[in-house]
């Protein structure tokens, strides 16, 4: 099947503005339904959860759509889904959960492809118990991560391994089964980050060899907030910090305080208006059918933006170069500041931003003489009109 691009734009209100939106990998824009489904739910009768009163079940039904939902994104269980404000906040509850049984002279992997929150909570961590850290090297010419010492790396030493299921700066996708299947050889546990995949492609954490998997329904439509998926047998082996009246139960002890019921239902709809572009029976089938639409749209209109970049000669450097990538474009320029083009853009309603955006690592590993670059990330919402838009702006800045 093929994405209706036109019937989609429809549903986002925002559109509306006349913006052309690159900044997909910072957040997407919201289609109305997700707005609808969180004032239908904080508007309707709400209490704090129960089965009693019809604003208990309210609350209830909420929080049971949220982990169904993402259980069906995620190729996940229901009773493993954990509800976060962020993916950054997740992890780092995770970590402090994990490091409790960490000892002195366990390592623990990272990788230079990462986003930083999937890099410095396990630091952190791990400088605390006194645990290594060790890091799978990113190749800069390649934008692939070197695994040529992977079996070293990842050893009979190692508790846990943390790699992205996709580059949120240069969009590489890196092999992650063949990393898990190496850490699950050395019994270690492996998180992935799948904040950027989850936006471009179904994910299937047995698939990935995910143990542990976060990902943020604001990058895909929805809410600012976060999903955990993991086993909920594996969850169940971990203390987190929390009040002592609060239930013990899985998934529940991870989630702190009063949830957030509209959010919740927000993010449900952000699924639900995902499966609601693809075809099957089941939600998880309408969903793999609407990401293989997506990835067809996203990748003609990458392909269009790479060549006229091309066409810039040595003014522009693509270092989004790996062979399996997203549809998000980093580049810097050789005689222009990037910011500037950033500031150029948007005063032509096109929004492209500047930065590392937060990949510290990969940034640094590019080896870059300037401190920033452009980011171009592709979204379903984006059509052949923009991409003219985006590349006439180009040439322009660069004139």
């Amino acid at each position: 099947m093929s994405l209706d691009v036109a019937a989609l734009r429809a549903q986002f209100p925002s559109l509306e503005s006349g913006l052309a939106h690159f900044d997909g990998p910072g957040g997407t824009q919201t289609p109305a339904v997700v707005g609808e489904a969180i004032a239908r739910t904080i508007t309707a009768p709400l209490s704090n959860r129960g089965a009693v009163a019809p604003s208990e079940r309210n609350a209830d039904a909420a929080v049971a759509g949220f982990r169904s939902a993402y259980a069906d994104l995620l190729g996940a269980d229901p009773g493993g889904i954990v509800y976060g404000r962020s993916a950054t906040q997740l992890t780092y509850d995770l970590s402090r959960a994990l490091a409790k049984t960490w000892r002195a002279g366990d390592e623990v992997v990272v990788t230079q492809l990462d986003h930083d929150a999937n890099i410095r909570p396990w630091i952190q961590a791990a400088e605390r118990v006194g645990a290594v850290v060790r890091w799978l090297p990113l190749d800069p010419a390649s934008g692939e991560l070197d695994l040529s010492a992977l079996d070293d790396i990842v050893n009979d030493r190692t508790r846990l391994v943390a790699v992205t299921a996709a580059s949120n700066l240069i969009g590489t996708l890196p092999p992650v089964a063949r990393i898990a299947a190496r850490a699950h050889e050395v019994g270690a546990l492996v998180h992935v980050d799948a904040v950027h995949y989850a936006a471009h492609a179904s994910v299937d954490m047995a698939a990935l060899g995910a143990d542990l998997l976060v990902c943020s329904p604001y990058k895909l439509y929805g809410p600012h907030c976060a999903a955990l998926a993991a086993a909920p047998a594996l969850l169940e082996t971990l203390e987190p910090d929390k009040l002592l009246p609060s239930t013990n139960a899985v998934p529940e002890r991870f989630e702190l305080g009063t949830l957030p019921y509209e959010i919740m239902a927000g993010a449900t709809a952000a699924v639900d208006f995902i499966a609601s572009l693809g075809e099957g029976g089941t939600r998880r089938e309408r969903l793999e059918s609407a990401n293989e639409a997506v990835e067809q749209h996203e990748l003609r209109l990458r392909g269009r933006i790479e060549e006229a970049l091309s066409g810039f000669g040595d003014r522009v450097a693509l270092h989004s170069v790996a062979r399996d990538r997203t549809s998000t474009l980093f580049f810097t320029f050789a005689d222009r500041d990037p910011f500037d083009g950033y500031r150029f853009l948007a005063e032509r309603d096109i929004v492209a931003p500047a930065g590392s955006f937060y990949a510290h690592e990969p940034f640094s590993a590019l080896g870059l003489d300037v401190d920033a670059g452009m980011r171009v990330g592709l979204v379903p919402y984006n059509d052949d009109a923009e991409i003219d838009r985006l590349l006439t702006g180009l040439a322009d800045f660069l004139a």
